[in-house]
């Protein structure tokens, strides 16, 4: 029987696919570092809710080591692979750079060399951001694959642009099947305590006001982490053909004003937000917006929870998984909230 390798399993969206993976009976092999960029308490939870299924393995180690993912992709028989290891958040890469050097340019560049060297690994989909496309206004149709990624706004931006890259170099030499996603403002139960949306919900429990940056005028394409899952399996579920790198972008197609997500989650809780207006900070990009029509041709994807009803769900699981939601205190590093 063969295995899938989950990069970044602990994580949020990895443990999500995971998940999903075990539940139509596939075999995974994980693999994360279970850093305390944010409340690894968090994360030890998701690796439980993944170990207890007996299909399922879960190792610590970095992507990086090249060495320890070629021997783990040997031992359990790796045959597919999706990459989601990376160091996420834009603001924590204005004061730790390295970190986003080793996980997000080294950690691809290990993975690529796996695939390369074993030809078992029948295709590779890895995660990369909307992110990419830079400072874009809101207008046509969406951001679109084909348009220019060359000026990203952050260092974030930079490493995962580099890693389509690479990915691009590597099926052109060797051949390697590759699809990268990139993904639109992922949010939902288990999410990230660094994001927008969590840290909201965590200080209007705790009645303390918000930070509210680029003064409430920044838009996303919020897009609800089952509707990602299904993308991500899609392409996954339709692999392209030897040599060929593909990009999707994976999001709602539906920007949503920030203003408007506070007044959703308000209601979702059932609380008042106390807004502290800031200006737009260093890295953060006004507005994103997701075309998937190429991703729609390809499996007939079509993102199906709205922001109101998933902002319910991800409300019902924070408050189940603190109970003393209000006075709880996730860690987590760097200043603000993210998006990406």
């Amino acid at each position: 029987m063969t295995t899938i390798l989950v990069t970044g399993a602990a994580g949020f969206v990895g443990m999500h696919v995971a998940q999903r993976l075990l539940a139509r009976g596939e075999r995974v092999v994980g693999i994360d570092t279970v850093n305390d960029y944010y409340d690894v308490t968090l994360k030890q939870a998701r690796i439980a809710r993944l170990t207890s299924n007996p299909a399922m393995r879960f190792l610590v180690g970095d992507v990086a080591d090249h060495e320890a993912v070629q021997r783990i992709a040997v031992e359990h028989g790796v045959d597919r692979v999706v990459h989601l290891a990376a160091q996420a958040g834009v603001r924590y890469s204005l004061e730790n750079p390295f970190a986003y050097e080793r996980a997000n340019l080294l950690g691809h560049l290990s993975i690529l060399e796996v695939c390369r060297h074993r030809p078992e690994i029948t295709s590779l989909v890895y995660a990369s951001s909307s992110s990419v496309y830079g400072v874009r206004p809101l207008q046509g149709d969406g951001f679109r694959e084909d348009d220019p990624a060359v000026k990203p706004a952050s260092l974030y931006a930079a490493t995962k642009r580099s890693g389509e890259m690479l990915s691009e170099s590597y099926s052109h030499l060797y051949g390697l099947k590759q699809s990268g996603l990139r993904f639109f403002t992922v949010y939902g139960p288990w999410g990230r305590p660094d994001m927008a949306y969590f840290s909201f919900t965590r200080d209007i429990l705790a009645g303390r006001p918000i930070q509210v940056f680029g003064e409430g005028a920044m838009a996303r394409d919020f897009t609800y982490v089952d509707d990602i899952v299904d993308g991500i399996l899609d392409v996954l579920d339709h692999p392209p053909v030897q040599g060929e790198h593909r990009l999707f972008n994976i999001g709602n197609g539906n920007p949503v004003g920030l203003l408007d997500m506070i007044r959703q989650l308000e209601d979702a809780l059932g609380m008042p937000a106390k807004l502290e207006m800031k200006p737009m900070q260093p890295g953060d990009v006004p507005s994103t917006f997701a075309d998937v029509s190429r991703l729609h041709a390809l499996s007939g994807y079509r993102p199906k929870v709205a922001l109101r009803e998933g902002l319910s769900r991800f409300v019902e699981w924070y408050r189940d998984f603190y109970p003393a939601a209000g006075t709880v205190e996730v860690g987590l590093h760097g200043a603000g909230s993210n998006f990406a």
